[in-house]
């Protein structure tokens, strides 16, 4: 539900109508507004009547929102919302509203030495932000399970030596100081979408949170996990297609292109696309990195491994830095054809 304030309301007025609103368990949120002061509801609004706001003389109109998820849609947010990555030593990049980010780097952190490496070649092709993977989820229970926090005190010397902010996946709220520490943008994976008790904890932090899409969720299911974090009203959330498990055997997962312009049409979060997880497959990554960027897509998350084929975690689907260099150079001729 959305409420539209009257021009002549004072402000202990409105002050008033908020507090009397909160105290039946319904949140409000400041919404942009044009001209008006415009608040959204947020929560159970079934036991507020409309018409008696509207007749209280303070409240010009009342909108229901028909759509499931309130904070990360359109309603309440017309405009693009930029989010910030931003720390003492990595200084400062955004994705979304005009702003175009690339996260590269290996699936999992294996060494000092190579994750290093990897971090200093793809800051030198572009790269805004190093990915990398501490704890890993795996299908498998005999699979590498990632270095845990030796993982994240390497990516965290990476960053200091190279000024590139972390992102990394957190698998449980035991490490969640660990992440707020250290981690400048904090990883749900797709197997966590709905992790519900995760989201929230996770908003709580107040940092940039990349929220991958489910194997199997729809986009609906999406932007609703992206209201579970945002709902604390600390966090900002960067919304990831990384393929959905359909029927089709020839890639890992089909990455759905579709789903960056469905989402900037319903949302106003960022939009970033992992074709490395969508594909399964390196040489793959490219031309759908491409598509996606034509699609309209606000950055991308891209695995890059020095020695692909001795990699402990998804060397198939991983790129060498040259190739990703070359990569980050037809990013920036397609993005100016779009501009053109």
């Amino acid at each position: 539900m959305i409420i539209v304030v009257s021009e002549t309301a004072s402000d202990a007025e409105v002050e008033s109508l908020i507090h009397n609103i909160e105290a039946r368990g319904v949140s409000v949120k400041q919404v942009q507004g044009e001209e008006r002061r415009v608040f959204g509801l947020v929560g159970d609004v079934s036991g507020i009547d409309a018409e008696s706001l509207e007749r209280g003389g303070i409240v010009e109109k009342v909108m229901k929102v028909s759509a499931p998820y309130k904070l990360s849609g359109r309603s309440f947010h017309p405009g693009d919302t930029a989010v910030t990555v931003a720390g003492p030593g990595i200084g400062s990049v955004s994705v979304g509203d005009g702003h175009f980010l690339v996260a590269a780097g290996p699936c999992s952190v294996e060494s000092e030495e190579q994750i290093l490496k990897i971090a200093q070649d793809v800051k030198r092709s572009g790269a805004g932000l190093l990915r990398g993977g501490a704890f890993k989820p795996r299908s498998s229970p005999y699979s590498f399970q990632g270095l845990g926090l030796d993982g994240l005190e390497l990516l965290k010397i990476a960053s200091r030596k190279t000024g590139l902010g972390v992102m990394t996946e957190i698998l449980s709220p035991e490490h969640l100081s660990d992440f707020e520490r250290d981690v400048d943008v904090v990883q749900i994976g797709a197997r966590n979408m709905q992790n519900f008790t995760l989201l929230r904890e996770v908003g709580r932090l107040g940092k940039p949170v990349l929220l991958k899409r489910g194997p199997s969720s729809t986009i609906d299911e999406m932007l609703m996990a992206a209201d579970y974090v945002l709902m604390p009203g600390k966090a900002q959330v960067i919304l990831c297609e990384r393929g959905i498990r359909t029927f089709e055997t020839a890639t890992r997962n089909t990455l759905d292109v579709s789903a960056v312009p469905v989402l900037k049409k319903r949302s106003h979060l960022p939009v970033m696309v992992d074709p490395s997880h969508g594909t399964g497959y390196w040489d793959l990554v490219e031309p759908m990195a491409l598509a996606a960027v034509a699609a309209g897509a606000d950055g991308l998350v891209i695995e890059v491994h020095d020695q692909p084929a001795r990699a402990l975690c998804d060397g198939q689907q991983s790129i060498t830095p040259a190739v990703f260099d070359g990569l980050m150079q037809k990013i920036t001729r397609v993005r100016e054809a779009l501009a053109a």
